[in-house]
């Protein structure tokens, strides 16, 4: 608390601002310690000269600059009156402080306090400050900092004054919080000093290495224009890259850093080294730990991180992983070197529950604060051996993303939250099966299992999931609230029984594509998951039970406070829905769809593609919060969906593709307002349109934020020209039909000026060449889909360069050159690590055939689509053949965990 004074013990302190500009009408103010408490900081401050009564006695106390100025042999030490030139507000906070009233210190006025202290030699309030600082350097949680300036000039000012303690606390902090300072907007701006001892700092936390390559990337390349004036070279501060754990970056963003002039030669040791890893014996790499660079196959783990990203990266292993998550000592204890290296030799040829026993007997370390993991597209990931480390060194884990592992049978779903209790979501996606029943015409299928929805009972052989393992889990499962199942073709109507009976929490879920499951099944689901308030069931059976069950009534809706229903006028499931896909799915008539539309207000994302739907689906709907609406290849009109549109002024994502009915007028003057009326547009997709070159132009000119452009099928008079701008954001590009004219140059240009496509789709450019496949695999080395489809004579002389694209994962190559070999599907495989999907036609492989793939040498392929074509024969002249081939049929391969399904098709898919 504040002490009194006496007026024989005072000192008058005269206080002025050095720094504050001279004035003709100077305001004074005379105070006194004595009344501290009762200060009006804002009235005072508003004086250029402030006279404070002080106790003498309590300024020698507190201060070692008043004690020496008052106690000492200075003529100041007679005196009465003392004059302090000093930032007001930070000398009258210092004052407060000597007076015993707490200062809050932050990130603003830290600074000018430590400062303030050191200048008058206020010990406690220097204490003070340096636990502030011990404290934020020390915390793992949000960032106390809201600016990035704020740590660097904290940094600064500890090098000025050589305060050594302040520069390591600030790295600490940057390094523990290196997420963070990579998304504000000065960290380009961070001195070389700073980010270099924060990279090379042992708490250094990030969410994947590529976290760390990419913003070394963006810094190194904002700081290029300051080398000069620095002591440092450009080669210098390149060195930097030298901490990048290259062997763990995803094949894709190696891939795509081939062209970068900061990056190119570390980018292609990357890709080598990943290569490598996938070329050696997973158990080599137990004799590589104990060598001196290990650390560089060690995942960069600390008691700070949140989140492990490897997606991406084929190269990763459960060995890999286990080495990540020993202790130092690993590498000198041969004992436990041994150990590790039978379990390494068993743990890929065990189940979940060999490889838990296995694990329990090696001292991994725990992790804390990780709550995300995402292992998706890591096809040498045994994913249950893995997940049997994740537990046991992740026990917060939340959420868990694992898409594109055929290996992981759903039945194992209840032991995966079992074993991780704490898991909120889970993302178990693969590649929706190509054969959709409802939408192609099956010609043939083997095995002998239909691909049409499944029609099991509810009562299956309990073998598929134990009783005693399935009562064990509900009582776990409660915390699961999102859900993706996408495309699982191993998932049944038992296992969504089981689902609906564990997942109590489950709010979202997503069953696109999960052709296997009967409208009864999801039915059964929705009924019992009470806080569904997002369902995604495109291309499935969903249909008239399921209708019912969202529009039925909530069960037991006493058992759920939350759920009150006159609180949230909450009558059924569907009242409740904000978001709802049922693209595709043609067992819902129109009456059915439109009853439901009248009870969902709540629904922010509709998506009714290809359903029986007409104007009076969208006149039934009565929400006003619609952000996204899908009603492409239905039949409704101008007038019912500028009813929705009016209703719902938050759309901002509207698709309408092949909605034959809708009245388009004035659409090219549309497509020339659209960099004006949404400047900040990322998608620009238009089908069938007709658009003017100007308008193209325009588009590509404005929208600086642009990142996928589609332009399929569109009439008008599009040239080279348009294509002349420079589109950095770009990542998707898809020209259909709309640039005949395209050559290898115009094709360098394109790669120039969009440098950073991830997606290319090129139909009907006839002029192409073989040259062209070294133009896109030199371009875009980062492509990760690549379509080339009646683009003249790309494929003629075979698929060699584009081969040079090792992280595709889809490839499309049709009526291109009949130049493609036999054995390219197998080679393909070998030589692209992420391939999964590849679509082919007969017409252009050199021997008539292509060989396909077992089981074993098929790696990460899931789908495998060759198209037949038969020559069409000319009316006049029987015996003449057009040059032009007329599909047939399409040969689908699907793999999944452990069976190939051969189907065969008419559609051309």
């Amino acid at each position: 608390m504040a002490s009194n004074s006496n007026g024989d013990d005072d000192v008058v302190l005269k206080c002025t601002d050095p720094l504050q500009p001279d004035s003709d009408h100077v305001l004074q103010i005379a105070i006194s310690t004595v009344e501290i408490a009762s200060w009006d900081f804002t009235s005072i401050l508003s004086h250029q000269i402030i006279i404070v009564k002080a106790s003498r006695n309590r300024l020698i106390e507190y201060s070692s600059y008043f004690r020496g100025l008052l106690c000492g042999s200075f003529r100041e030490s007679l005196l009465q009156c003392i004059s302090i030139q000093w930032n007001l507000e930070t000398f009258m906070t210092v004052l407060k402080f000597i007076f015993g009233f707490p200062v809050d210190v932050t990130s603003k006025n830290f600074l000018p306090l430590f400062e303030a202290a050191l200048f008058f030699g206020v010990e406690m309030l220097l204490l003070n400050c340096k636990a502030w600082l011990i404290d934020l350097s020390s915390r793992n949680g949000i960032c106390s900092l809201q600016q990035l300036d704020d740590l660097i000039h904290i940094w600064s000012f500890g090098l000025q004054h050589a305060n050594d303690f302040i520069p390591e606390l600030c790295t600490s902090y940057l390094a523990r919080n290196f997420m963070w300072a990579i998304s504000c907007n000065s960290f380009p701006h961070t001195p070389w000093n700073l980010l270099a001892s924060c990279v090379k700092h042992p708490d250094l936390t990030v969410d994947s290495e590529r976290h760390l390559a990419d913003s070394l990337i963006v810094w190194l390349a904002a700081s290029t224009e300051q080398f000069e004036q620095l002591l440092y070279t450009t080669d210098d501060c390149s060195g930097i890259l030298k901490e990048i754990r290259i062997s763990l970056l995803p094949l894709w963003f190696a891939a795509g850093k081939r062209r970068s002039c900061y990056f190119s030669k570390l980018a292609q040791e990357s890709i080598d080294a990943a290569l490598n890893l996938m070329a050696r014996p997973s158990t080599s790499m137990m004799n590589a730990s104990r060598d001196d660079d290990a650390r560089r196959y060690k995942i960069r783990l600390t008691q700070y991180t949140k989140k492990v990203d490897l997606s991406g990266c084929p190269q990763i292993t459960s060995t890999i992983l286990l080495m990540s998550m020993l202790p130092c000592s690993y590498g000198t204890d041969l004992m436990l070197a041994k150990a590790v290296k039978q379990y390494s030799i068993s743990l890929e040829r065990t189940d979940g529950d060999q490889c838990r026993d296995l694990l329990a007997l090696l001292p991994t370390l725990s992790f804390e604060a990780v709550e995300e993991v995402d292992v998706s597209n890591c096809p040498r990931l045994p994913l249950e051996a893995s997940i049997e480390c994740f537990c046991k060194s992740f026990p917060s884990l939340k959420i868990f993303k694992a898409a594109h592992h055929l290996n992981f049978k759903i039945r194992k779903l209840g032991q995966l939250v079992q074993k991780c209790r704490l898991l909120e979501e889970i993302d178990l996606t693969v590649d929706i099966n190509p054969v959709i029943p409802s939408q192609v015409s099956i010609e043939s299928s083997s095995p002998a299992i239909s691909l049409r929805a499944s029609t099991v009972s509810l009562q299956i052989d309990s073998y598929l999931w134990p009783a005693s393992e399935l009562y064990t889990t509900r009582l776990v499962l409660a915390n699961v609230t999102k859900l993706k199942l996408e495309g699982r073709v191993d998932l049944n109507d038992y296992d969504l029984k089981n689902i609906s009976e564990i997942c109590a929490s489950l709010s979202c879920l997503n069953l696109r594509g999960c052709t296997t499951v009967t409208d009864t099944g999801i039915s059964v689901l929705i009924l019992r998951c009470v806080k569904l308030h997002s369902l995604v069931v495109c291309d499935t059976s969903f249909g008239h039970n399921s209708m019912l069950a969202l529009r039925s009534g909530i069960p037991g809706l006493n058992h759920f406070p939350t759920l009150d229903a006159e609180k949230n006028h909450a009558k059924s499931l569907a009242s409740k829905l904000q978001v709802l896909h049922m693209g595709g799915c043609i067992g819902v008539d129109e009456k059915s769809i439109s009853e439901l539309m009248a009870e969902t207000p709540m629904l922010k994302s509709l998506c009714l593609r290809e359903t029986q739907i007409d104007d009076n689906t969208l006149y039934s709907f009565l929400g006003s919060c619609l952000e996204m609406l899908d009603i492409s290849d239905t039949k409704v009109s101008s007038t019912a969906l500028a009813h929705v549109v009016a209703r719902n002024p938050g759309l901002s994502c509207l698709k309408a593709k092949g909605c034959r009915n809708l009245f388009q007028q004035q659409s090219q003057d549309a497509v020339e307002l659209l960099p004006t009326t949404c400047p900040l547009l990322e998608e620009v997709i238009l089908y069938f349109q007709v658009i003017s070159d100007r308008a193209l132009r325009n588009i590509v000119e404005s929208l600086r934020h642009l990142q996928v452009l589609a332009l399929c099928y569109c009439l008008g008079e599009i040239t080279p020209l348009s294509f002349k701008s420079s589109m950095p954001n770009l990542r998707k590009l898809r020209l259909e039909r709309v640039t005949p004219w395209m050559t290898n140059d115009d094709l360098v240009i394109l790669t120039q000026n969009c440098a950073n496509l991830i997606e290319l789709s090129l139909v009907g450019c006839r002029l192409l060449n073989s040259d062209s496949q070294r133009i896109i695999s030199t371009g875009w080395p980062g492509l990760i889909l690549i379509h080339l489809e009646d683009c003249g004579e790309v494929t003629r002389n075979g698929v060699a360069s584009l081969f040079d694209c090792k992280a595709i994962e889809d490839m499309l190559l049709r009526h291109n050159g009949p130049g493609i070999q036999r054995n390219f599907i197998l080679d393909a495989a070998l030589l692209m690590p992420m391939l999964r999907k590849v679509s082919l036609d007969v017409c252009d492989a050199i021997e008539g055939d292509f060989d396909l793939p077992n089981f074993a040498d098929r790696y990460f392929l899931s789908v495998v689509k060759i198209a037949r074509c038969k020559p069409q024969r000319c009316a006049s002249d029987l015996q003449k053949l057009h040059t032009t081939p007329v599909h047939k049929e399409t040969l689908v391969l699907v793999w999944d965990s452990k069976n190939l399904t051969r189907t065969v098709i008419k559609e051309r898919v």
